[in-house]
């Protein structure tokens, strides 16, 4: 059920819309979901499998990228500063990251089952 081009190549649109186009974030989402399903080729359900799941591994990576970009190179103090900025914020942090999770799997999703359906041979 799972396409994994589709689902790489959907990751690492995300990665990039999320960390260049950050303005045009929701119009960037739903592109890369219809684009998703539609490489999928597995139906509507197929397509909302396949693009919620590139959009669930975006967000994870992208939470891993600032965790390295904020304890690294975070600080004028290296790596200390930067690790205590991001563990004073971890709450918050945590709660962004399942935000993000949930919202990207759905806007995603609903786009990937359109483009699935489209591009069916059913």
């Amino acid at each position: 059920m799972t396409n994994w081009k589709a689902v790489i190549i959907g990751f690492i649109l995300v990665i990039i819309v999320k960390s260049f186009f950050a303005h045009y974030n929701f119009i960037g989402l739903l592109l890369i979901g219809f684009i998703i399903g539609y490489i999928s080729h597995s139906g509507m359900l197929g397509g909302l499998w396949n693009a919620a799941l590139a959009g669930a591994l975006g967000t994870i990576i992208s939470a891993i990228l600032f965790l390295l970009i904020a304890t690294i190179g975070g600080s004028l103090f290296g790596l200390f500063a930067g690790l205590t900025g991001f563990t004073l914020s971890g709450v918050t942090g945590i709660i962004t990251v399942i935000n993000d999770l949930i919202y990207y799997a759905i806007v995603m999703g609903i786009t990937g089952a359109v483009g699935g359906k489209i591009s069916s041979k059913d």
